[in-house]
Order: structure tokens, then sequence, then C-alpha cells
């Protein structure tokens, strides 16, 4: 069965955050949400929320998080935001500040089995004798 979970508008271009997804994409879910945030790039930690958030949903469902594996981690563009800076001699430098779209949608590699209660171990009898301390002086 299939998990999925997005988040929209990030203010990091698509570029940087596809960098940060090829690398999740080689690793388990549950390896790649610990090791992500320790990634120098700043778009990390938004796509370890993103594989936090979809293996949350596994694990409500009753997947095991150590039986998943990403099916697809896609980055998309968002809309951009059209910005300008004043030039010399009275002319306007145009520059575009751009979001990200992602989505990660993990797969349970195998059918998730309910534990089976263990079962009562023997009891052990316990004496009702009193032990008595030894009497120091």
């Amino acid at each position: 069965m299939k998990y999925s979970a997005t988040q929209k508008f990030v203010r990091i271009a698509p570029r940087k955050v596809r960098l940060v997804a090829d690398v999740a994409r080689q690793l388990p879910p549950t390896k790649a949400a610990e090791m992500l945030p320790y990634l120098p790039k700043s778009a990390a930690i938004p796509v370890a929320k993103v594989i936090k958030s979809a293996i949350a949903n596994a694990v409500i469902q009753g997947a095991n998080p150590e039986a998943l594996r990403f099916s697809q981690i896609q980055v998309g563009e968002g809309p951009v935001l059209k910005r300008w800076r004043a030039a010399s001699r009275g002319r306007v430098h145009g520059y575009v500040k751009k979001m990200s779209h992602i989505t990660v949608v993990v797969e349970a590699s195998e059918v998730a089995v309910p534990k089976q209660e263990e079962k009562p171990k023997a009891e052990v009898k316990k004496s009702t004798k009193k032990i008595s301390k030894p009497k120091t002086k």
C-alpha cells in the first residue's frame, strides 16, 4: 500500500531541493529521516519533514516503518515571486524568488502482521518466611 505526504510553497529553488531528494532516494525512509538534518544543505530540513510525515502516515495506517521503501520523491516547481532592484541610470534589474512543491510517496514492501501476545511466563513462588537480619553489637 502507498502512503504519501506533500509540502507546498517551500521557499527554496527546486534545483537545490532536487539535490537533497537524490540523496534521500538512495536510502530507506527511516535512515533518510535521521540523516538528512545533518546534511549541509538548507533544503535538507524541509525534505526530512516531508519524509517523517509520510512515515507517520504509514504507521498510523498500520505499516511497519522498517518495511517502508520510497516509491517516489518528486520535487516540482511552485509559483515564483517576481521582484526588482533599482539599478543605475533609472533602470530596474528583475529577479525571481522560486518555490518548490515536495511530494514523498512510500510503500510497504511487506504486509504488516499484528504482534502476537507473548505467553505468560511461569510464576515464581515466593516464600512466606521472614528473613531475620543478623544482630550487630
